[in-house]
Parts: structure tokens; C-alpha cells; sequence
């Protein structure tokens, strides 16, 4: 077997990788390159770049092709850039702004992971027939007793398996990733043993179409309207004040509501029909049940009595005990042992056994403790 799990020499293994014109990408080339694979660099064009070229920590932009072009011709493997912009733009930014306008919260990296990235860009890679599909993610892809596994990162700031959650079992049979046994700082080591004109490169920070970090400006570009007013009241209906937008606003948000009180407020739900944030005292967060849809599973069954896991909300944040019962193969009821506050719609809820991604799904309806 060689390092990637075929039973063939490297040279016989043709190996499609993902070069964002980031560090991590381009480690990955070179690392396979060097093993004597037989790689091919598949750069995506995904948005307008515009005045992202030159900003420092963005994402596939005009800046980016061109480094991944130079790492390329560094290390001597062929390099293709796809426009994908069309379908990027109808799978992750139309889906991002609409998410935003029905007063949810959107994770558009999940989403270019799960459509153009896993989906497309995979689809051309077995075209070019290539046995797999290699990317600079930190997560790692073990062989179970009967299927491939997906675990966690070796290095637990680095780890991506939250953002890697909608990776079908099929995808993840053809997909590889080969820093997810490694620390960061080895990657940075590699890319100067390499000579990578990235070694020194930021990593990317924001949403890559999102350049300025402003949301409602992007949101209301494609959506004209999507910053009409609407009212501030709390959990009893009171109107408190007026808002420019729902777009503004995010579950759990404490800063820049706009209306004063004696005691803290929080955005505690909004209501994208009625246009209404609804606002309350810390307490009325706490969330103790919800729904998740669009479930994909990295098991063979969840039993029909229902399986214990850890479960993130959000990326950053400590796996909690929660009891998944599956409701049909694509959503679940998702019961905490202790209530978590500011379970947003429209994040993902990610369940893991230990080192291992069980899978998860889209947040949808949330029970909380207050009246809302």
C-alpha cells in the first residue's frame, strides 16, 4: 500500500489537488509531488474578486490563482484554473444571502465544501481519472471495519471537521487529506523546506466573497430590500424600538441592538415574516431541544432508539452530551443533557464519538426556554 491507501506505486496513482493558493494546498502538492505521485493542480475561480486581489487573509482571490499558478510551476505538475463562478454563486452566495433574509445564520464555507468543492470539482477530478482528491483540510480520514471514517485533526486549533460535516460517504472514499496528523507549525516547516513563494502567506480569515467583512452591504447587493426596517420588541411583544434590517442581527448578539434597558439584552429570535427581533435576558437563550435537517450520516444507522454523542453548535465551541433521534434519513431531534444558549438556525450541529465525526445537519427549529 502506498501513503494514500492504494495498492499500487505512487507513480501509477494520479491525484487531483485542490490549490487554493494557500500554504496548506500547496504543501499538499508538493508533499505528494515529491513522494512521486502523479498530481494534477485544480485551481477554482469562484466569485469576482474585485477588491479582494490584494487584501491580506482572503480566499480564492485574483491573488490566489496566481500564487497557486506559481507553486505549480515550482514544483513541475500541470495546473488548471475552472471558472466555476456560476455554480458557486447559485450554491453558496444566492444560499448565503437567502439564508440571511429568513433570520438565520449561514455557514457558506459548509456549503462550498458540500456543492462546487466535494461535489463538482470531484466530479472533474474522476473525470480526469484520478484516484483521488487530495486538499490542505486538517481532518483526518481513517479505514473503519467496513468504511472510511472521518476523525478529527491531530492539532485541535487547526481542526475542520465541523466545516467537513455534509462529506457524503462516497466523497470521503475518494478524498484524501494529508495534514490532518499534522501540527501547523510542521506545515510552515514544509513549505520552507520546500522553497513555496506561500511559505509566508496568512491564512485566509473571512468569508472569501465577503472581502470587507460586510455582510449587509453584499446581502443587500443581491437582494435590494433586504435591509428594510422593522421592529425591536421583547419576549412579550413589546415594541422596544426600530432595526434597519434582520440582516443585522444573529442569535445570541448583545452589541449594537440599538435599544437601551436596566439589565442586558440578547437577540433571542428573529422572525424574518414579521421582520421583528425578538430580545430578552441571557437566561431566555438556553436551549435544551432542536431539529436538524438535511442530515448526512457517517455511520452505518442511527438506531431507531436513538444515539448518544457529542455535539458542536458552533465550530469553536466545546463538544456538549446530547441524546440524536432520528426522525427519518434526513432530520433528527437533537436533545441536550444540559441547556446551551444561543442554538442559532441555520448553523450546523455536528455529532462525534470521540475522535470520530459521526456526522450532523442544519439547525432548523430550536425549543427554548422562554415564551418565543
Amino acid at each position: 500500500m502506498n501513503s494514500l491507501g492504494f495498492d499500487k506505486a505512487p507513480s501509477q496513482t494520479r491525484v487531483v489537488v485542490a490549490m487554493s493558493g494557500g500554504v496548506d494546498s500547496s504543501v499538499v502538492a508538493a508533499m505528494l509531488k515529491e513522494e512521486g505521485y502523479d498530481v494534477i493542480g485544480i485551481t477554482l475561480q469562484l466569485y469576482d474578486h474585485g477588491a479582494a486581489v490584494n487584501k491580506k487573509g482572503a480566499c480564492c482571490a485574483g491573488q490566489d490563482i496566481h500564487d497557486a499558478r506559481r507553486v505549480a510551476e515550482s514544483i513541475n505538475i500541470p495546473h488548471y484554473v475552472l471558472n466555476y463562478q456560476d455554480r458557486f454563486k447559485q450554491s453558496v452566495i444566492d444560499d448565503f444571502v437567502d439564508t440571511y433574509l429568513q433570520g438565520q445564520t449561514p455557514i457558506p464555507c459548509v456549503k462550498c465544501n458540500q456543492s462546487v468543492k466535494f461535489k463538482d470539482l470531484l466530479g472533474t477530478a474522476r473525470d480526469l481519472g484520478a484516484d483521488a482528491l487530495a486538499t490542505g483540510h486538517y481532518v483526518q480520514r481513517k479505514v473503519g471495519d467496513s468504511r472510511s471514517e472521518m476523525h478529527r485533526a491531530v492539532d485541535p486549533d487547526r481542526d475542520q471537521s465541523y466545516f467537513l460535516f455534509a462529506t457524503t460517504q462516497d466523497q470521503l472514499d475518494f478524498l484524501r487529506f494529508p495534514l490532518g496528523g499534522m501540527k501547523k507549525a510542521a506545515t510552515r516547516e514544509l513549505a520552507t523546506k520546500y522553497g513555496l513563494v506561500v511559505k509566508d502567506k496568512p491564512d485566509s480569515q473571512d468569508i472569501c466573497f465577503v472581502p470587507t467583512g460586510n455582510y449587509a452591504a453584499v446581502i443587500e447587493k443581491y437582494r435590494p430590500g433586504a435591509l428594510d426596517s422593522g421592529e425591536i420588541v421583547d419576549l412579550r411583544g413589546n415594541v422596544l424600538g426600530t432595526h434597519d434590517g434582520i440582516i443585522n442581527f444573529t442569535i445570541g448578539q448583545r452589541r449594537g441592538i440599538g435599544v437601551s434597558a436596566a439589565d442586558p439584552l440578547y437577540v433571542v429570535k428573529v422572525d424574518a415574516e414579521s421582520k421583528r427581533v425578538f430580545v430578552g435576558p441571557k437566561e431566555a437563550l438556553d436551549c435544551v431541544r432542536f431539529e436538524i435537517r438535511e442530515a448526512n450520516w457517517l455511520l452505518s444507522e442511527i438506531p431507531d432508539t436513538g444515539l448518544s454523542a457529542l455535539v458542536k453548535m458552533r465550530s469553536a465551541q466545546k463538544a456538549v452530551p446530547a441524546r440524536i433521534c432520528k426522525t427519518d434519513t434526513r432530520t433528527a431531534i437533537v436533545e441536550l443533557e444540559t441547556p446551551y444558549a444561543a442554538v442559532a438556525p441555520g448553523q450546523a450541529c455536528v455529532a462525534y464519538d470521540g475522535e470520530r465525526v459521526l456526522g450532523g445537519g442544519w439547525i432548523a427549529k430550536t425549543e427554548l426556554r422562554s415564551i418565543v
